[in-house]
């Protein structure tokens, strides 16, 4: 069913409302814009599809009732875009939601496995891809592109009750509260401008102090892109603002020797980015910023992420888990290093089974070795 007035929504969520299960999906622009343009809701109940046109409609916030109602479980797949999408349109985030993708590497699938692979291999069904790179914007909308936009939430559903037998089965559809948790807390979709610097295309070049005028050139940028709503490379390039860091700008003069700046910046810009620049680059060396990174002087791992690696593989297959699922290399890295409280492995099930068993390993408490090409753990007496 194509939606595309406001009465024809609203008695589509007033028939929602007696659903088990609502599936979400959306379609959108972002290539010339800073926010994500919404061009298409798709919505799937236990008994019915409905295409919803935002540009034909009044007001989405109909909706919220469901988003927020406990008795309606939400179902995605990836949806993280579609969730930040549906907190800047009607201002909340739907709980509780069930994300499809997070659930499959939980049971056996690969990481991050995308919607038509997995759609194949528990519905048996091949989804036609013509549209996946569709200008979603345009209007009228083709019968396949209605036919595309449906099918991402037609069998959702089915997959859901699936997954959740198998879940059940295992005992393991409580391990993902925590997951669905993150996703649905605002804070994931409400980031601080002035931690953007960090991710900057190759700030790790950058001293401490040029990372203090990063800091504060990157949050304006990012401001300046929402205000206007464009792309932030619209305003200035990662590339651009590293360099300026690098040549220490401090003048107007100084940051048009950078490539292109002249073209980006108009003077009123610059004269704001240059007085930034000589801000971040005169702050105290106390407060100049650190990057989550590995320093120089930090002792090699490699001897012992191997171990780990094998211990972690090994726990994977016994229980048809992705690897990468349960504990990232760069996980078991920052463990190496001794900071078990800033990763995943070390939280919920995860720790129970396998983080634990690392701190073992890496306390000398644990040993691997191979039994018939088999490996083997062992405690370690004494």
């Amino acid at each position: 069913m194509y939606i595309d007035n406001q009465d024809a929504l609203e008695a589509f969520a007033a028939r929602a409302a007696s659903s088990s299960v609502l599936a979400i999906d959306t379609e959108f622009l972002r290539e010339k814009t800073y926010y994500a343009k919404l061009c298409l809701l798709q919505l799937a109940t236990d008994d019915e599809v409905a295409i919803v046109d935002p540009f034909a409609v009044d007001d989405l916030h109909v909706l919220v009732p469901l988003l927020a109602d406990p008795g309606i479980v939400k179902l995605f797949h990836a949806g993280g875009q579609d969730l930040e999408i549906l907190y800047r349109e009607v201002g909340m985030l739907p709980e509780p939601i069930f994300d499809t993708q997070v659930a499959a590497a939980l049971l056996g699938h690969t990481q991050q496995i995308g919607y038509g692979a997995l759609v194949h291999s528990v519905c048996g069904v091949n989804l036609k891809k013509v549209d996946s790179f569709t200008d979603w914007s345009r209007r009228p909308l083709s019968p396949s592109q209605l036919e595309y936009a449906a099918d991402d939430v037609t069998y959702l559903p089915g997959i859901y009750r699936e997954m959740c037998a198998m879940l059940d089965e295992r005992g393991r559809r409580a391990w993902l509260a925590p997951d669905f948790a993150e996703l649905s807390d605002p804070a994931r979709y409400e980031a601080d401008p002035r931690e953007r610097y960090r991710r900057l295309k190759r700030v790790s070049s950058l001293s401490r102090r040029q990372l203090s005028a990063a800091r504060e050139v990157a949050a304006w940028r990012e401001e300046e892109a929402q205000r206007r709503d464009v792309p932030r490379k619209w305003v200035m390039t990662d590339e651009q603002i590293v360099e300026a860091c690098k040549r220490e700008a401090r003048t107007i003069d100084d940051l048009f020797m950078v490539r292109g700046m002249r073209d980006r910046l108009p003077t009123r810009d610059a004269r704001a980015v240059a007085a930034l620049m000589r801000r971040g680059l005169d702050a105290p060396e106390d407060e100049w910023p650190v990057l989550d990174r590995a320093g120089r002087s930090e002792p090699n791992v490699d001897a012992q992420l191997d171990l780990m690696e094998a211990l972690v593989r090994l726990r994977a297959k016994e229980n048809g888990i992705a690897m990468q699922t349960l504990a990232s290399r760069d996980d078991l890295a920052q463990l190496a290093r001794g900071h078990a409280d800033e990763v995943d492995v070390m939280r919920g099930w995860r720790r129970a089974m396998v983080g634990e068993e690392l701190t073992e390993l890496l306390a000398g408490r644990l040993a691997l070795s191979l039994d018939g090409g088999a490996l083997r753990v062992t405690p370690v007496e004494g």
